[in-house]
């Protein structure tokens, strides 16, 4: 009986031991290099064990560092993206159709606002915005300021572009000599891993070392999409488990992403929906894990659909609120008549739209240009 009991003992002892290891690796986030073709189908790395060094010259999927320690992948070719002018024929065709009319009319009426109203709510400018821009124009032509219809359609072109154009510009921020990170939040179906393989890509190509931070660990496909991504561009990625903590994940990255020489970590989020408050304060949580020390947050850029509209800005808000938005990437201006919302966006949130994209490609994802925007609106 003694006997028996001893074996039931360290029968115990061992089921106990062999669930603690589980437990921390499923905790324990997992890295896959994929800096060339087939790195993908090698055993990932775990991100638990001793993490190369950029001075040790190799790093772990045995791609030599070149001389002075850190790996950069190779510039991507870039593919001539398409002409934002023909992307924006939607938006564009419904507007020109106003302006044709009111450049028709010999003076300005109550018919010129209410058809200069119907252009700007088509294009989804939005109500509120689209208010504030005929009033003003209405005080402007009482005042004598303005005459004639294509004075008005003038003034009005000066009015958008001078909404779109924010003190701190539209360029995505980087700081030299410092491991950035850029978060990408979003709700599900916008596009945000296509947006994050295809800004990799973007600054392979400007000669900057990116790393990726798969940090949706709530859906299944996600570490996968961003993995095939990370193949294409020539870049790393840290991938968790299932279900784990995506905190830990975007730690690890960062941490990473700082031995190794990084110059910048492009961190996944989960899809989330805004009004889940849960689901914002782990946001909020990523947030401020990705901003310790070595790790500086240069960007969080809210992905949005261009085809939702009026939707987008409630989306914004509720994120702008959570984790201090900093600039908007907006995706398939190309499929939508509705691109006035890139004036909704910055003139009543004060968020400036970074990046648009216009085609399914790979380079047509593209930095925002106010005064292009505008000139393809009113061509």
């Amino acid at each position: 009986m003694t006997a028996l009991w001893i074996i039931l003992a360290v029968a115990l002892v061992l089921a106990a031991a062999v669930l603690a290891v589980v437990l921390v690796r499923r905790r324990r986030p997992v890295v896959v290099e994929a800096a060339g073709p087939g790195t993908l189908d090698r055993p990932p790395v775990d991100a638990g064990s001793a993490l190369p060094r950029p001075e040790d010259g190799v790093i772990a999927d045995g791609v030599e560092a070149p001389e002075g320690g850190t790996v950069r992948a190779s510039p991507v070719p870039e593919e001539p993206a398409a002409e934002l002018r023909e992307q924006m024929g939607r938006t564009r065709g419904r507007f020109s159709g106003y302006l044709k009319a009111l450049r028709a009319r010999s003076s300005v009426d109550v018919g010129t606002w209410d058809e200069l109203e119907e252009a700007l709510l088509g294009a989804d400018v939005g109500v509120t915005t689209t208010g504030a821009l005929l009033d003003d124009l209405r005080d402007r032509v009482r005042s004598g300021e303005l005459a004639g219809a294509e004075a008005v359609i003038g003034a009005l072109k000066a009015d958008l572009l001078g909404s779109l154009v924010t003190e701190g510009g539209n360029a995505l921020r980087y700081e030299e000599g410092a491991t950035n990170v850029w978060l990408f939040v979003g709700v599900n179906g916008v596009g945000k891993t296509t947006t994050i393989g295809k800004v990799a890509r973007r600054e392979v190509a400007a000669g900057r070392s990116v790393l990726l931070a798969a940090g949706d660990t709530f859906r299944a496909a996600a570490a996968e999409q961003l993995a095939t991504w990370a193949e294409r561009a020539g870049v790393g990625i840290v991938r968790g488990v299932e279900g784990g903590d995506p905190s830990a994940v975007v730690f690890d990255a960062v941490a990473r992403a700082a031995a190794r020489g990084n110059d910048l970590v492009l961190a996944d989020t989960a899809g989330r929906l805004h009004t889940k408050v849960n689901l914002v304060e782990e946001l909020k949580k990523i947030r401020r894990v990705a901003e310790r020390p070595p790790g500086v947050v240069t960007e969080v850029l809210l992905v949005l659909d261009a085809t939702t509209g009026q939707n987008g800005l409630a989306q914004a808000r509720q994120f702008l609120d959570a984790v201090a938005v900093t600039g908007v990437v907006l995706t398939k201006l190309d499929g939508t008549a509705r691109g006035g919302i890139v004036v909704a966006i910055q003139r009543e949130l004060g968020i400036p739209v970074k990046l648009v994209g216009i085609g399914e490609g790979a380079a047509d994802l593209i930095a925002f240009d106010p005064a292009q925007f505008v000139e393809a609106l009113f061509d």
